[in-house]
């Protein structure tokens, strides 16, 4: 396969990927559409096998090597997604598998892949180092290496899924997909655009690391810094010429947001759609219900993928409900006097507020003599009943709590 990458060599993936690869669902959602106005489908990759698009890819790349190149084995480097793809198609095709991840990537996915019969090597502190790694391997031992997104017949995978949206809602106005590495909306958009060359196509990056986002902006690709995100599986700070070619070519719009609508998207799935979805797979939810897609239209949103580590999940939705007022967590300091506790819990019950935990402490965090910190986290009901309890509070020293850091309520 050439550089160029037709709708032929899309086609051939998906014959290439029958055996593994599922047809996942495009299911129109009442919620979402009435939330935002627009006429939503959701594209369930996260019930894909190994749970993420991923094996799309990772199949037609290695069923595309020559026998004896597979033979001698096959090498990646992944934050986890491409690692359980990369290790489900060599044990389909037979083929000895080394995956190099992050040293801090998610437990589940490091056991996912040694599951699908994968030697996994934890070397780096990103992606970019772990990739490092993977083709100082492959240049010393031999074997194939097996890119995540910046090879064609990576990109031709990803594209089948593209191929499924033609068939599944063939009128759809816009297209939101997730961006990382740029595989994914690469190879999706060779099939959107063949079918309609009129069809918007989105893509949505992590605000902490929006590589295309940024090369879009100085007209060309480079790397940029690697910041910690919640949507670790599109933290890809090094970007490909191939896919940034192919993204200023077919892709009409770029946008990033960052973790706290994220987090909110990856709730909202949970609670209105009941799809369990990791942040990176969620982005394309966040961005449309906060408004910065503009005129969608018939939209279908790409959730590129549903692998989350359950502690994770955890502190990611309780983020995602602080987000959208339906979770607080304040400091509040009173005097050191019996019945102050029960006195501000009291309040708080006044205003239907619901007391999920109280930590009460008499001593450090700064405190003057005779003051008591109260640690009060609390259910609510939105943005409002939030304000309302805040200004009940007004005659409190009170200050709310976002991820550990603590702020001074109006």
């Amino acid at each position: 396969m050439t550089a160029r990458i037709t709708i032929d060599d899309l086609d051939e993936a998906r014959a290439r990927g029958v055996p593994v690869v599922l047809e996942t669902p495009t299911l129109p959602s009442a919620s979402f559409s009435r939330l935002t106005g627009a006429e939503v489908f959701l594209k369930a990759e996260n019930l894909q096998r190994t749970g993420s698009f991923k094996i799309r890819g990772a199949m037609n790349a290695i069923g595309l090597l020559d026998d004896d190149v597979r033979g001698s084995g096959v090498v990646a480097a992944s934050a986890g997604n491409h690692a359980q793809g990369v290790a489900l198609a060599a044990a389909e095709y037979g083929a000895r598998c080394t995956v190099f991840m992050p040293e801090n990537a998610a437990i589940p996915k490091v056991a996912a892949t040694r599951a699908y019969g994968a030697d996994v090597v934890l070397a780096g502190e990103s992606l970019a180092d772990a990739t490092d790694h993977a083709e100082k391997m492959v240049a010393e031992t031999g074997g194939a290496f097996i890119h995540p997104f910046d090879d064609p017949a990576i990109i031709a995978g990803q594209g089948t899924l593209g191929l499924e949206l033609v068939e599944q809602v063939p009128d759809a106005d816009t297209v939101v997909i997730p961006v990382g590495g740029g595989g994914l909306i690469s190879g999706a958009a060779i099939a959107l655009k063949h079918h309609n060359p009129d069809i918007r196509i989105i893509g949505v990056q992590s605000s902490a690391v929006p590589t295309y986002v940024t090369a879009r902006a100085k007209g060309r690709p480079e790397r940029i810094d690697y910041r910690p995100t919640v949507s670790d599986g599109i933290a890809v700070s090094r970007p490909s010429d191939l896919c940034f070619q192919i993204i200023e070519d077919a892709v009409d719009d770029l946008i990033a947001v960052d973790d706290d609508i994220t987090t909110e998207a990856v709730a909202l799935l949970l609670e209105r759609a009941k799809y369990l979805v990791e942040p990176s797979g969620a982005v394309g939810v966040a961005a449309l219900m906060h408004g910065l897609i503009d005129d969608p239209g018939r939209t279908v949103i790409v959730l590129s993928g549903g692998n989350i580590d359950l502690l994770v999940l955890d502190s990611v939705v309780r983020h995602g409900l602080e987000t959208r007022g339906r979770y607080a967590a304040l400091r509040v300091v009173v005097p050191d006097e019996p019945g102050n506790l029960a006195a501000l819990l009291t309040t708080i019950g006044e205003q239907q507020g619901n007391v999920l935990s109280v930590a009460h402490r008499r001593e450090g965090a700064g405190l003057d003599y005779g003051a008591v910190e109260i640690m009060v986290s609390l259910e609510t009901r939105g943005p409002d009943h939030v304000t309302a309890i805040l200004e009940a509070l007004s005659g409190y020293e009170v200050s709310t709590i976002h991820d550990g850091r603590t702020s001074a309520s109006p």
